[in-house]
């Protein structure tokens, strides 16, 4: 199998066991063969090939990284066609994006699987190496095929789909809000419990062409007496598509409602999701009427990255409902 160095915490040693939080300011990350050198006893687990990638913190991860993500694990598996599974080490804060992203543009059926963790690899009660260890065991079990790009943390195994960071520093900060996890990992058990039941992979329609075709698409997220100043920004700035991250079940204020009908008629595509981290966003009558399309119960920032695939091929309003019913 083949573990792909990213960057970001599962990488990055602080200055001292004690240095769990500000390690960033110590600048230090391990690449890919560098993190297995310190672990030798995988080993007994896997016959693991390092690949180093860009060892970079996960809040510089642009969608310029997917697309060479997509390809760097195209081209392993074209070349190792005995290639067992894919591990890609990554940092927290846009790991859920990355997998995401990914879950919708490969053509794989391996499995690929994203991990990271919340301590740096030299802190104290790090889980970088467990969480390593957990990712190993994932990628190499049989029953991991087909189930598209995971998210294994703290013996966790998330759907790309619906995983979400929803904590700053807990070591259980990622969670699948509305339906769970897939499965787990209970020392060398792997567990499966579910299949993710919406199109990714090798059945996606999207490629890495579509990646590098990605139109702007922004975010706006609702608040009280929020005047659509962001959205008329962002369709000033040249948007091809704008989230509003509403109010729970998915609704904006008055005026950033209205800003969205001058977007739309601008030929900006509007969509509406919640802020609320779990449920679907309210598909209503009045949407509907003025051309806002409702995100299913996709994040914000997965709703995002799916429209601007969807943008990419297509403006029109109907295809991009059928793509959000399906993905």
């Amino acid at each position: 199998m083949a573990f792909i160095g990213a960057g970001g915490t599962i990488a990055s040693i602080g200055k001292d066991p004690f240095d769990v939080l500000d390690y960033g300011n110590n600048d230090k990350r391990l690449h890919a063969d560098d993190i297995v050198a310190v672990l030798p006893s995988l080993d007994g687990l896997a016959r693991v090939r390092p690949v180093r990638f860009k060892n970079i913190e996960s809040t510089e991860v642009t969608s310029g990284d997917w697309q060479d993500l997509v390809l760097l694990c195209t081209k392993l598996a074209e070349d190792n066609p005995k290639l067992a599974g894919i591990i890609i080490g990554h940092g927290t804060a846009t790991l859920e994006e990355t997998a995401y992203c990914l879950s919708l543009t490969l053509k794989l059926t391996i499995p690929v699987v994203v991990v990271g963790s919340q301590r740096p690899l030299n802190g104290l009660s790090s889980d970088a190496q467990a969480n390593l260890v957990s990712a190993i065991r994932v990628a190499v079990a049989p029953a991991s095929r087909g189930r598209g790009v995971m998210v294994v943390l703290n013996d966790e195994i998330h759907a790309a789909r619906e995983v979400t960071k929803g904590s700053t520093f807990r070591l259980h900060a990622f969670q699948s809000p509305d339906f769970g996890i897939l499965g787990q990992v209970d020392g060398d058990a792997v567990l499966y419990y579910r299949k993710p039941e919406r199109l990714h992979t090798a059945d996606s329609e999207f490629s890495v062409t579509d990646i590098e075709n990605m139109p702007r698409v922004d975010i706006a997220y609702s608040h009280a007496g929020s005047d659509g100043t962001a959205i008329n920004a962002f369709a000033d700035a040249g948007a091809k598509g704008i989230v509003l991250a509403g109010f729970a079940p998915g609704m904006g204020t008055p005026a950033e409602v209205a800003a969205l009908e001058d977007a739309i008629a601008k030929g900006v595509v509007a969509l509406q999701s919640s802020r609320a981290g779990s449920g679907c966003a309210l598909d209503s009558a009045r949407h509907r009427a003025i051309g806002i399309i409702a995100a299913d119960n996709l994040t914000p920032q997965k709703a995002r990255i799916l429209l601007g695939l969807a943008l990419a091929r297509t403006t029109d309003r109907s295809e991009i409902q059928r793509i959000f019913a399906m993905y």
